[in-house]
């Protein structure tokens, strides 16, 4: 365990000045980025992870969780304004908060919004700063072969829970896999698949595949979807009313446990590698409707829809770090991302973290708790700033995005050859996209394929390539266990699972 000497340590750094500064910076960049439709945080924070290499540790990962966190308050601006969703998470924030902004009351709708999401981030932040270190404690009595079963089950979850499909997960999978495999192998260091460029000889460089499939493919997209005209921003009258221009605490206090059982459902969900956000708060919102005296008022501007959904899909932020701090897998596209900015500046993540880097983690939860009370401020002075936002051009701001991608790469990589990679992914994941095949378990199973691939020959060897001691090793078996059973659990019972979180029939489709 962590001595609280180090804990101490950790917390006062992320509360100097200069550390600050970073956090501030990047709550701003987030809140921007999430009100601009079809940007988001992920891609913000792909694009921004090169241009942390000059940086240390502490303040780089402060920097990319900022924008994380940010995000997701920005996102519900032109959920709420247009119905237009900044982030794929604030889509069930849209279905109360848009009809209250109708009546008159966009700010009230914005800043319960607001609230609802610093309250479940918070929240979460809370668990994991209390449960990832005993989590930490028993990973590190895992062997080569419980390793390699949890990866099995995370890859199971992974591909069926992300995507349009479980085969298709498979599929991405398998890809990132085999993209991994480009260089020298983990065990003994034979070149594999290199082709004469020696510049892979260590393997693809990471922040070429991550912001090749994520930023410039969806950039890609994007533009190409544009019909060389700007989409105005829908401009909502108030009312005039100062009640319905602010959130009284009453009305906050009302909603207290509607925002706890949300940041509840997002912590649990964003603990488990796959399920992302938008589940977690379309689940928080149907639970809360079921739960309601009055059902009818969902729909219609209900403030508990609002806090619903957002408390939930904010919770899975810091949530979403548990799996990544104490097993080194990411549960999402955005943990897989803070991945790499960890290894960028030479920190593997996992359990040994706690013991190798206590002072840079409890430095990172510091951050993190400053970063809820910075979105809280920055939130409340920045909503009318924002609003003006979502009318931004996006051919303006997606030709700016190009550009920092490309320097940010050449930076990162040092020189064109870093460039060259991220283009060819990035016409895979624009490939992978149009075909329905996620670029998340791509890039998740690129970024776990070396430590995958050790645990498989570390496993070989302990057991001899025989099947049947996996039963010398329980937790493996039962792993394992869980493994198949979620495969057959997302094979048959997904489509009505997904019908049940999202209201949407075809949505397994």
């Amino acid at each position: 365990m962590v001595d609280f000497s180090t804990i101490l340590a950790g917390f006062g750094d992320a509360f100097t000045l200069w550390n600050l500064s970073f956090v501030l910076f990047g709550v701003v960049v987030g809140q921007f980025v999430g009100a601009v439709p079809g940007i988001g945080p992920v891609m913000a924070m792909a694009i921004a992870i090169p241009f942390t290499f000059g940086l240390d540790t502490l303040p780089a990962i402060a920097f990319l969780v900022g924008v994380n966190k940010g995000g997701l308050v920005g996102g519900a601006i032109p959920a709420v304004l247009m119905n237009t969703p900044g982030t794929p998470d604030a889509a069930a924030t849209a279905l109360d908060g848009f009809p209250l902004a109708k009546k008159g009351k966009p700010l009230k709708a914005t800043k319960m919004a607001l609230f609802s999401s610093v309250t479940g981030d918070t929240f979460s932040d809370v668990v994991l700063i209390t449960v990832s270190a005993p989590l930490a404690v028993l990973a590190l009595r895992m062997g080569p072969v419980e390793v390699f079963a949890l990866m099995i089950f995370a890859f199971s979850i992974l591909s069926g829970l992300i995507g349009q499909s479980l085969v298709k997960g498979v599929i991405a999978a398998a890809l990132g896999l085999l993209a991994a495999s480009i260089g020298a192998d983990p065990e003994h260091y034979t070149p594999r698949l290199i082709f004469g460029y020696y510049e892979v000889y260590d393997g693809l460089p990471l922040a070429s595949v991550a912001i090749g499939m994520l930023a410039i493919s969806e950039i890609i997209r994007r533009l190409s979807q544009m019909r060389g005209h700007v989409q105005p921003a829908i401009i909502i009258d108030e009312t005039g009313n100062k009640d319905d221009r602010r959130v009284t605490f009453a009305e906050y206090w009302g909603c207290r446990f509607t925002m706890l059982r949300g940041a509840m459902i997002g912590t649990v969900l964003g603990a488990l590698p796959g399920i992302g956000s938008t589940a977690a708060a379309f689940m928080s919102y149907a639970t809360a409707k079921a739960s309601s005296k009055d059902p009818e008022s969902f729909g219609k501007g209900s403030l508990h829809g609002i806090a619903a959904a957002e408390s939930a899909n904010s919770a899975v932020v810091g949530a979403n770090l548990i799996p990544l701090l104490t097993l080194g897998i990411p549960g999402s596209v955005g943990a897989a991302l803070i991945i790499s900015a960890f290894m960028i500046h030479g920190v593997q993540p996992g359990p040994l973290l706690f013991i190798d880097q206590g002072r840079l983690i409890y430095g990172l939860f510091g951050a993190m708790v400053m970063a809820n009370v910075i979105n809280l401020l920055i939130g409340q002075i920045g909503l009318r700033v924002w609003i003006k936002v979502v009318s931004a051009p996006e051919s303006m701001i997606f030709a700016s995005a190009l550009l920092l991608c490309v320097v940010g790469v050449s930076m990162a990589t040092g020189g064109l050859f870093g460039v060259a990679v991220m283009l060819v992914f990035a016409a895979l994941g624009y490939i992978m996209t149009v075909f329905g095949y996620s670029v998340v378990i791509f890039i998740i199973a690129f970024f776990l394929g070396p430590r995958f691939e050790m645990s498989l020959s570390q496993s070989l060897a302990i057991t001899n390539g025989d099947l049947s001691k996996i039963f010398d090793y329980p937790i493996a078996l039962a792993l394992l266990l869980l493994a198949a059973g979620s495969v057959w659990w997302l094979t048959w019972k997904s489509p009505k699972a997904t019908e049940e979180i999202t209201g949407d029939p075809t949505s397994h489709k």
